[in-house]
Order: structure tokens, then C-alpha cells, then sequence
């Protein structure tokens, strides 16, 4: 069952539940599963909050990494966001990374990275451009401006879950810190896995 939602910049969206946008992602050949193609899918279905119930986990210390679906191609994670939690800055590996924002909204900072010297992990970042992800406002990470950082600001004053699609998955990325001028790299984990909690996972 799905239902068509007018967006206020006058496209219209096909509101769907999480396993059918999933279906239907998947059915995208792997040819065609490009930057442009897949921010169009994004653009025209939308998922319906309410079917995400089952992946939805909010921690009070820290945002949470919960896998919807996994193939070689491209994997799918709803990241939980309480009030006030932001990411770390990061990279996507040189991975290409959609995003939608089904619950609340999201604003992402982007970073110019300059002056790197990976011998001494060293480096310069220079906040560019910024934007405000919802349900209506999918965005795609720039290959040419790979790093960001996700904020679900005070001010929003609501939890929010965007839903994040990696192709091809990845397990580890670098994070960076303006204070220190320097990057590392740093392993990736799940929160849940189909719906299920990591058992070292604590939401308390």
C-alpha cells in the first residue's frame, strides 16, 4: 500500500514501506546504481516512519548504527539520533552515501580537507557549505567534498532517524579533528543487526 505525498518544492513522493523501498533499491542494476540515479529514486519514494519501528534505536550517550539490509552492492542502516547528538567528522571511504531523513530533520556540515600529510595523520579543516535534511530533502554525499559531520540540533528539539545507503559497504573510516589538525581511522559497528540489539550495545 503506498500513498503519493506533495513535497513544498512541488515534486511528489511515493510514500512506501521500508521493505518495499528496499525492494525496489535493489532492483536497480548494478550499472546504473550511479550518484545521480540513486538521488532520483530517493527523490521520487519516501519511506513510511512508522515501518522503521523494528531498526529504530535511540542511546542516550550517543547516536546508534542499526543494518536494515547488506549485499555487495550497497548496504542500508537507519542511524537514531536523540536531541543535541551529532556525528564525529568523517569520511565514507570513497564510497559514494545517500541520505533520508523519514523522522525529524538533520543539518550537515560539510569540510574542506587541506594541508594533508598522511605520514604525520595531519591536516586542515575548513567548514564549506551546509544544509538541513527531512522528509522531504534527501541528500548525496559529494564525491569531490566527501567530509561531514551529521547534527540533530538542540534546537530541532526532537529525536530524528535518517536512513543511509553506502555503496559499496564499508567497515572502517576516517574521522577527523579540527582542535588537533589531525585524522585517524576508526572501525565502524552496527547497534543492531536486522532488528536485533548487539548484546554490547547500551541505549541506557
Amino acid at each position: 500500500m503506498s500513498t503519493v505525498t506533495p513535497t513544498d518544492n512541488r515534486k511528489l513522493m511515493e510514500l512506501v514501506a521500508i521493505d518495499e523501498w528496499v525492494k525496489q533499491l535493489g532492483a536497480i542494476p548494478e550499472k546504473e546504481f550511479t550518484i545521480p540515479r540513486v538521488l532520483e529514486f530517493t527523490e521520487r519514494k519516501a519511506i513510511q516512519p512508522e515501518t522503521l519501528a523494528p531498526y529504530i534505536f535511540y542511546a542516550n550517550s550517543h547516536y546508534t548504527r542499526n543494518l536494515i539490509y547488506k549485499c555487495k552492492l550497497f548496504e542500508i542502516l537507519a542511524i537514531c539520533w536523540n536531541v543535541g547528538q551529532v556525528s564525529r567528522i568523517h569520511n565514507h571511504r570513497d564510497q559514494n552515501c545517500w541520505m533520508v531523513t523519514p523522522l525529524g530533520r538533520l543539518r550537515v556540515q560539510n569540510f574542506r580537507v587541506e594541508n594533508r600529510d598522511a605520514a604525520h595523520g595531519s591536516c586542515k579543516l575548513v567548514p564549506s557549505d551546509s544544509y538541513i535534511m527531512d522528509a522531504t530533502h534527501p541528500a548525496v554525499v559529494r564525491p569531490e567534498e566527501p567530509v561531514h559531520q551529521v547534527q540533530n540540533l538542540p534546537e530541532f528539539n526532537q529525536p530524528s532517524t535518517s536512513v543511509h545507503i553506502y555503496s559499496y559497504p564499508y567497515d572502517s573510516c576516517e574521522v577527523y579533528s579540527m582542535d588537533k589538525g589531525a585524522y585517524a581511522d576508526v572501525p565502524l559497528h552496527y547497534s543492531s543487526e536486522y532488528g536485533k540489539l548487539s548484546p554490547d550495545e547500551k541505549l541506557a
